[in-house]
Formats: C-alpha cells, sequence, structure tokens
C-alpha cells in the first residue's frame, strides 16, 4: 500500500480509533450504508498511512482472516492454526490441502502490487485474459466497482468464492489507489451474503466493508505496538543476522525457526530469547513444531 505518509509522529499510542459512530450506527438503506463504508475506509486510510504500521504484516494478518473465512463459506473445519500448520510446516513436495491452497492464494495475493500478473500468480488455475475481462466489469464509486466485480464473478463461476473476493478486494485497492489488496470483504461476508446479486451484494458490501475495516484498525493500532517493541528490542539480540529475521517477522504472521537465517538451533534460541523479552509470541502452544509471531 502506498499513501501520502503522516510526518507529525510514529509514536502508535497516537494512532486514531475508529470513531464511535461507524461503528455503533445501525442503518438500513444503502445510502446510508455507503456513509458508513466511506467513513470507515477514509479512517483506514490514514491509520494505513502512518509510518509505524506494518504493512506488509497487517496485509499477511488480513490474509490469515480473509482464508479462515472462505475456509467456513466452504464448510470446511479449518481455522488460524490449522491454516498456519499447512503453510508454514510444509516439507518439500508435500501439497498444502485445499484449505492450504486458499490461505497460499491470499498470501500471493496481497504480496505483490496490485496488477493482472500479479493476481495471476495468485490464482494460477485463471486465465490472466478473464482476471482482466473481471477486473474491467466494475466501475462507479470504489465499493460498487467492488460490488460488481464480485458480482460477475460469481455470475459466470458460482463456486469461484475465493477468486471472487480475491478480485473484488483488488478492484477495492484499485479504485482507492492502493498499491497492494488489502482484504477486506470475505472476513465481513457471511455465506450467504455470496448468493445474493445486485443492489443486495452491494449492500452486503458495504457492511462487510465497514466491519472489517473497524477490525482491520484495530489490528492495525495492535500491530504498531508490537512491532514497535520488536523494534526496541532488536539492540538487545547478540545473534548472527538477528537484524535479518527481526525484518521477517515484520512482514510474516508466522515464522517457523527453519524460515530464519540462522542456523537450526540458534534460530530456536533466537525466537525463544524474543518470547522472554515480549517481543513475540508462540502461537501453537505445542513443544516441537512451533511457530511465532508478532
Amino acid at each position: 500500500m502506498t499513501f501520502a505518509r503522516d510526518i507529525r509522529t510514529s509514536d502508535p499510542e497516537t494512532i486514531p480509533r475508529m470513531p464511535a459512530w461507524v461503528i455503533a450506527t445501525r442503518v438500513e438503506t444503502l445510502e446510508d450504508v455507503a456513509f458508513l463504508s466511506g467513513a470507515a475506509l477514509t479512517h483506514l486510510y490514514h491509520v494505513f498511512a502512518r509510518d509505524d504500521v506494518p504493512q506488509a504484516l497487517l496485509r499477511d494478518r488480513l490474509a490469515l482472516h480473509a482464508a479462515e473465512a472462505c475456509a467456513g463459506f466452504s464448510g470446511r473445519p479449518e481455522r488460524a492454526p490449522e491454516l498456519r500448520d499447512a503453510i508454514h510446516l510444509l516439507r518439500p513436495g508435500d501439497l498444502p490441502g485445499p484449505a492450504g491452497e486458499t490461505y497460499l492464494a491470499w498470501r500471493r495475493a496481497v504480496e505483490r502490487s496490485v496488477s493482472v500478473k500479479a493476481l495471476s500468480r495468485a490464482l494460477p488455475t485463471i486465465e490472466s485474459c478473464q482476471i482482466a475481462t473481471w477486473l474491467d466489469a466494475g466501475n462507479g464509486a470504489p465499493l460498487t466497482r467492488t460490488a460488481v466485480v464480485l458480482d460477475a464473478v460469481l455470475t459466470e463461476a458460482p463456486r469461484a468464492e475465493v477468486p471472487a473476493l480475491i478480485l473484488a478486494d483488488a478492484a477495492l485497492a484499485q479504485a482507492l489507489g492502493w498499491d497492494h489488496v488489502v482484504p477486506l470483504l470475505a472476513a465481513g461476508l457471511k455465506r450467504t451474503d455470496l448468493r445474493k446479486r445486485g443492489d443486495d451484494l452491494r449492500l452486503a458490501c458495504h457492511r462487510a466493508v465497514t466491519a472489517s475495516a473497524v477490525e482491520a484498525a484495530r489490528l492495525a493500532v495492535d500491530l504498531a505496538r508490537r512491532a514497535s517493541l520488536l523494534k526496541g528490542v532488536a539492540p538487545k539480540l547478540r545473534a548472527k543476522e538477528a537484524g535479518a529475521a527481526v525484518k521477517i517477522f515484520l512482514t510474516q504472521d508466522a515464522v517457523a525457526p527453519s524460515a530464519l537465517p540462522l542456523p537450526d538451533r540458534a534460530a530456536r534460541r533466537l525466537c525463544d530469547r524474543l518470547v522472554d523479552l515480549g517481543a513475540v509470541r508462540e502461537l501453537t502452544g505445542r513443544d516441537t513444531f512451533r511457530l511465532y509471531g508478532v
């Protein structure tokens, strides 16, 4: 994501909170719901513009939430712990399974800039020309365009929920001038919403984005605080390549020690040291095959 930077401060404690009326207001008409979603996105835009928000990490965490929602849409039991294991504990030659493939698609979608080429990498089973056609289906205001793209994909390919949601979020990012996909729709939609069309789907999209923007803003504040703490303890780390390891933690939702640029034993010691310092958390609760994250 690229934004005009907030040069006033980089203190996470000064990140503004979502206005209470955006969260508490209950409205029914499309016009009123559209107003709230616009207010929520405007607030999110300014939160994302701050230097102290670890944007790649935020996108990766939102990708996990989107994959979790998509697993629920398909009736699968996998939740965040299982999705993390499916990707981060893969051995060479292993397949991640259907839920893992969904998570991989979302992670690939948020890694690179919004373009047909990048989206083709995230969705390798769909022709790039088809992706371009669907993205061009929408016009008008950002969320109107988003809903039109979602409608177009699901009308033509009713079972393609994951590609539809990724492309709808891509259309939203393009309309807002963001250079990365930010997963917002999936986590806010219900399974029944994906069967709606026209104005009913637009209404559902406005509500979903409002709810997800509130959660994304809260998550941005939390991750900014955690990132600040990790950066603060980094000078205390003596391990070689500790700086490179810290950068990995600041861009990925979960990290296996084997993914760090250190020998296995040194990587495990570094992770345990960061947990002792309160800078990262162990995410699995296991004694072996552990994963760590900010």
